[in-house]
C-alpha cells in the first residue's frame, strides 16, 4: 500500500483534501526509509471551495494506486460525477484499498463498494446515506469503520483519525505517532468511539483530567485500577467515569488498556525485549495476558506484529 492517490473533482471539501495531503505527501522529520508515493488524480483543474487544484494525473491512474482516498463530497444531494464513480470502482477492482473521508462515503456507495458493509459518514448525513443506499449498513455513532479493503470515516477530525489509522497499519504505531506529533493532534482515537466526543483531548490547564493522564502514562508498568485513578484525581469512581466518557468517549478502564496496548506496540517495534518483559513494562503482568488483549484488540499476536513492523517487505511504487 505504498502508493496513495487522492481522487479529486469539482465540489470536493478542501479541509479533508488538505488533511490527506498533509498526512501522506511527506514523511515527518526523523522517520527513516521511503515514504508513500503520493499523487493527486483528477479530471483537469479542479475547484475545491475557493481553491483551484492542478492534479498530477487523470482519474484513469487510480487503478495503479495501492490506496485511493476520496475526500468529502460537498453536495450530497447531487449524484457524484460518473467519471469519478467509475474510476473509484475500477481502482477497487484492480485491488486498491478504498478510503472515504467524511461525505466521500457517498462516492463509494454510488460505486457499489459499500453494499453489504458497515460504513459511516458525517453524523449530519448518515440518514441521507442510509436512505439513498439501503444496502449499506450505516453506523452513525463511530469515528471510522475499517472493512479491510474499504474504509470510511465520519467528518473533519475523524478523517484525521482514519488517516493516522492507515499510517499505523502500514508503518506502525511509532511512525503514526510521529505524524500526529508533527500535526499536533491526538495520536490515536479508536474507530469505535462515538462521533460526539466533545473534548477529544483534555484542555491542558483546567480540564479535570489534565494532570491525571500524564501521571498514568508515566506509570503504565504498574497495576493501576480505576480506584487508583479516581483517588489520584480526587474524585469518585463514578465522577471519573463521567469525565472520561466526555473527554475520550470511553471508560477509564478501556482507556487504560488502550494506552497499555499502544505502549506494547511501540516496544515491539523499537526494542528486542521479550514479550514477557514487555508485558511487565506495560502493566499486563504476564505474556499470556498481553497476548490475549493484543489479539483481541489488534487481531494479531505480539510476535506477528513485531515481525510485520520490524521486517516488512515493501511493495513497488506504482503511481509515477
Amino acid at each position: 500500500m505504498d502508493t496513495v492517490a487522492l481522487a479529486v473533482t469539482d465540489g470536493m471539501l478542501h479541509f479533508e483534501l488538505a488533511l490527506a495531503y498533509e498526512v501522506f505527501e511527506a514523511a515527518p522529520a526523523g522517520v527513516a526509509g521511503p515514504w508513500y508515493d503520493f499523487a493527486v488524480c483528477g479530471p483537469g483543474p479542479v475547484r475545491a471551495g475557493r481553491f483551484l487544484l492542478s492534479p498530477d494525473h487523470g482519474l484513469d491512474r487510480l487503478p495503479l494506486a495501492g490506496t485511493v482516498i476520496v475526500p468529502g463530497w460537498a453536495d450530497v444531494d447531487e449524484e457524484p460525477p460518473a467519471d469519478l464513480v467509475d474510476a473509484v470502482r475500477a481502482a477497487h477492482e484492480a485491488g486498491a484499498r478504498l478510503v472515504s473521508l467524511c461525505t466521500g462515503a457517498f462516492v463509494l456507495a454510488a460505486a457499489g463498494l459499500l453494499d453489504g458493509l458497515r460504513a459511516t459518514t458525517h453524523w449530519a448525513h448518515t440518514r441521507a446515506l442510509a436512505a439513498r443506499y439501503p444496502q449499506v449498513e450505516v453506523d452513525p455513532d463511530v469515528l471510522y469503520v475499517d472493512n479491510g479493503s474499504v474504509l470510511t470515516s465520519a467528518g473533519k477530525a475523524a478523517a484525521m483519525d482514519l488517516c493516522l489509522h492507515l499510517v499505523r497499519l502500514d508503518r506502525g504505531s511509532s511512525v503514526a505517532n510521529a505524524v500526529a506529533r508533527r500535526l499536533v493532534v491526538p495520536p490515536q482515537r479508536d474507530g469505535g468511539q462515538a462521533q460526539f466526543v466533545t473534548t477529544p483531548v483534555p484542555a491542558p490547564a483546567h480540564h479535570p483530567l489534565a494532570e491525571l493522564l500524564p501521571w498514568v502514562l508515566e506509570r503504565l508498568d504498574r497495576p493501576l485500577t480505576v480506584e487508583d485513578l479516581a483517588r489520584r484525581a480526587r474524585m469518585s469512581s463514578r465522577n471519573l467515569g463521567r469525565h472520561f466518557r466526555a473527554a475520550a468517549g470511553t471508560t477509564p478502564l478501556q482507556w487504560l488498556l488502550t494506552q497499555r496496548i499502544r505502549r506494547a506496540q511501540e516496544l515491539l517495534e523499537t526494542t528486542d525485549e521479550s514479550v514477557e518483559a514487555i508485558a511487565a513494562a506495560t502493566g499486563m503482568g504476564t505474556a499470556t495476558t498481553l497476548r490475549r488483549h493484543f489479539n483481541r484488540t489488534l487481531g494479531v499476536s505480539p510476535d506477528a506484529y513485531r515481525r510485520t513492523f520490524r521486517s516488512r517487505p515493501r511493495r513497488t511504487d506504482r503511481v509515477r
